[in-house]
């Protein structure tokens, strides 16, 4: 397989060549040491072309439609001239590493557009399933001058925040359930989200649809406000009829317009860069630390203690980085 030039990249990135593109985020998916050197290079030359996108986070329960949403949605925004990116979150094989689920195959229209751009990251293990590298991935698709980043969530553990800590609007996805309609959603979610449809909407489950859409409202009225002057939409509609999408598209827009006007769509990205350099940080720490054959066996030395639990982890680690600063 060719290895491209970081110049080799950037062209292709900036040309809109899919297959340069791909190449570009498996760059900064690499965690080998001469791939995350070509990386950071990479990323450095891009920045001037990035911050020019809408970075949508979307959630859900399994069932709910999210893939349906994505590939409607983004048709729609195609048709409005506009160009798509979609970095599908997908569960790592814990044989691999690589990814499960293929979004490709569950986007098939979306695929075939010249103006969307599809892209599975595994999560490779990483903490709450959003993949390493989504961030600085995120940046080659801004720098390829797609207009909407939709970044798709697996819907488990502390994924929803994660997202929600790299888009500039959270949508949350829900379907009409049995019994109590807010039963399993977590006040967390309620928290971050920035805008909700609920999907699969047909006449026969309309009135039920509505009785959601009025509790979901009520629940969100308890809740702090997340940008001022903006009350929580609850739109109803289904991706698969596309109805309703339209309706998303201008909340979406309302609601970026809104944080621009309140001063604080350009706060909220600086603070997501500064989540970005506190988890470089770390990670640079650790390449360090196991790269100085010093530090690296006294590394593994309270790592083994943890291990064993002839210590908490917590007091290992705390020891570990004391001797660290001391060295």
């Amino acid at each position: 397989m060719k290895n491209f030039s970081t110049a080799e990249l950037i062209e292709g990135i900036k040309s809109g060549d899919k297959r340069l593109l791909g190449k570009a985020i498996t760059l900064v998916e690499s965690k080998k040491k001469e791939h995350r050197e070509q990386a950071e290079e990479l990323l450095k030359q891009i920045m001037p072309l990035t911050g020019r996108s809408i970075r949508v986070g979307i959630t859900g329960v399994p069932g709910a439609g999210k893939s349906t949403f994505i590939e409607t949605f983004g048709k729609l925004a195609i048709q409005h001239g506009k160009k798509v990116a979609v970095l599908a979150i997908d569960p790592s094989s814990s044989l691999n590493k690589g990814s499960i689920l293929g979004d490709k195959t569950r986007m098939e229209e979306l695929a075939t557009e010249k103006n969307a751009f599809i892209r599975p990251s595994p999560t490779s293990g990483f903490l709450g399933g959003v993949a390493n590298a989504t961030f600085e991935s995120m940046l080659i698709c801004e720098a390829a001058g797609y207009d909407y980043i939709l970044i798709e969530t697996v819907g488990v553990g502390q994924s929803e925040v994660l997202v929600s800590e790299i888009t500039d609007v959270f949508l949350f996805l829900k379907i009409i359930g049995g019994g109590d309609e807010l039963q399993g959603i977590k006040r967390g979610i309620m928290e971050m989200v920035d805008l909700i449809f609920i999907n699969k909407v047909e006449d026969e489950n309309k009135i039920r649809a509505k009785n959601t859409k009025v509790e979901l409202m009520r629940a969100l009225h308890f809740l702090p406000s997340k940008e001022k002057g903006w009350k929580v939409p609850v739109l109803l509609g289904s991706a698969l009829n596309n109805t309703g999408i339209e309706e998303v598209c201008e909340k979406i827009q309302e609601f970026i317009d809104l944080k621009t006007a309140n001063n604080t769509f350009d706060k909220a990205r600086k603070k997501q860069a500064e989540k970005r350099f506190d988890y470089w940080v770390q990670e640079y720490i650790l390449q360090q630390t196991k790269s100085e054959s010093a530090t690296e066996n006294f590394y593994e030395f309270h790592k083994k203690n943890a291990s064993d639990l002839k210590s908490n982890p917590s007091t290992e680690a705390k020891a570990f980085v004391e001797k660290l600063l001391k060295k």
